[in-house]
């Protein structure tokens, strides 16, 4: 029996012909495996068809959009996950799920190897490879672009001489990947960091310039999933896809920057994610009401460190999987409403209301009825400053204390000056 390779299979061009590349190349049989994250175009039926014309003995394909909102979306949701405080990880979320698809289809179809698109200077051949290695340590990777020598022009000449099912003349100046969870655009010429971006670069959201009415929208939330909007109920995906909808419609979630790539590069990149970034924001101010302040503080650096695990392709890592249960157990109290203004790109809360909150709103208040004992203040700064004072008295005796001068200051009287 000939060997077998699984291959991450998205339908296009350089994946279609990876197919017979592989093949020729490595002698092995090829089954296709193509995953649907909510990234749109074709029907999955026609591309598993057209992995089939193309030469694949197999061809494995899964719809896996709830699966993907629910057990990887979520979970970035609640670790407010922003890469570089910017980046809602839309590329990165996608991989590991992909990744578990892939090793299913290596297992049902008794492959021993698993080859994938990526290049050798972005981030998901890490995020791919490690994965595989992480749950499937016995297999071994492939990519055929960046170990094959599979070059576009290659790729071109190749299809046409089979007389591939594909598209070959279409030329798209960008490289695009996107799912239901955002979109990231880079290449052409946004690799020159002067240039501004143009309208073709963007798809899921209209420009903000000459925005439609103000949208409010009510988002509720249970243990930090958003299970309503404006009071009707909708799973993690139909969140998704309706604040990106509304969200995009305001052009809510354009993102443009320079980014710190694993391989070492900086990297112009172009995203968009309005539903992410809508999303984010009402789960992070209903955070504000509902999680304790010391909590909350660290929380901010679990989940700054989640995000770079995940950005880096650590997401079936041991750490990764450590700081999940304790982002879980931060959100056994975020439950309750945000509303929403989305307009002109800005997604801003302007009300919020649990029955977990931690806003007291008499001990908040200055008005009659406040029930905060002011007469504890003075305490409680003379304990919370004690360690600065006692500080600084040494630093007096030895001449090491603040020197505070300036040309308005006078000279105190007997100072010598």
């Amino acid at each position: 029996m000939k060997d077998r390779v699984v291959l991450a299979y998205s339908g296009g061009l350089d994946t279609s012909v990876g197919i017979g590349w592989i093949a020729d190349a490595t002698g092995a049989e090829v089954i296709a495996v193509a995953v649907d994250v909510g990234q749109g175009g074709e029907d999955l039926e026609v591309i598993r068809r057209r992995a089939l014309d193309c030469g694949a003995v197999e061809a494995y394909v899964a719809d896996a959009r709830d699966e993907f909102a629910e057990e990887y979306c979520m979970p970035a949701l609640k670790a407010n996950a922003l890469y570089m405080d910017a980046y809602p990880l839309v590329s990165a979320l996608s991989r590991p799920l992909i990744v578990k698809h892939l090793v299913r289809a290596a297992r049902q179809f008794g492959a021993s190897t698993v080859a994938h698109g990526c290049t050798g200077k972005g981030n998901d051949q890490v995020r791919f490879e490690v994965g595989i290695t992480s749950i499937g340590p016995d297999l071994k990777c492939i990519a055929p672009i960046r170990d094959l020598a599979l070059t576009r022009d290659k790729a071109i000449d190749y299809a046409t001489r089979h007389k591939l099912p594909i598209e070959t003349t279409k030329h798209n100046p960008f490289s695009i990947d996107q799912n239901v969870w955002g979109r990231a655009v880079e290449t052409g010429y946004l690799e020159d960091i002067w240039n501004g971006p143009t309208k073709d670069v963007y798809t899921y959201t209209d420009d903000p310039t000459f925005p439609p009415v103000e949208d409010e929208v009510v988002i509720t939330f249970h243990a930090g999933i958003p299970v309503a909007l404006d009071g009707v109920p909708v799973t993690p995906l139909q969140a998704i896809q309706e604040m990106n909808r509304r969200a995009g419609a305001q052009g809510v979630g354009r993102i443009d920057i320079v980014e710190d790539r694993l391989v070492g590069i900086k990297s112009r990149e172009i995203y968009e994610a309005p539903g992410a970034m809508a999303l984010i924001a009402a789960h992070r101010e209903l955070e504000n009401v509902t999680v304790e302040r010391e909590q909350a503080r660290f929380k901010k650096r679990v989940g700054a460190r989640w995000t770079e695990l995940v950005y880096d392709g650590m997401w079936f890592s041991p750490l990764k999987r450590s700081l999940d249960a304790f982002i879980e157990d931060t959100q056994q109290y975020v439950s309750g409403e945000i509303r929403l203004v989305l307009h002109g790109g800005r997604a801003t809360v302007t009300g919020r209301r649990s029955e977990s909150s931690l806003y007291d709103f008499n001990l908040a208040t200055y008005d009659t009825g406040d029930t905060f004992d002011q007469s504890q203040a003075r305490g409680f700064i003379e304990i919370f400053g004690l360690t600065a004072k006692l500080a600084a008295a040494r630093d007096a005796r030895f001449g090491r204390g603040v020197v505070i001068s300036g040309p308005d200051l006078l000279p105190a009287e007997g100072s010598g000056a």
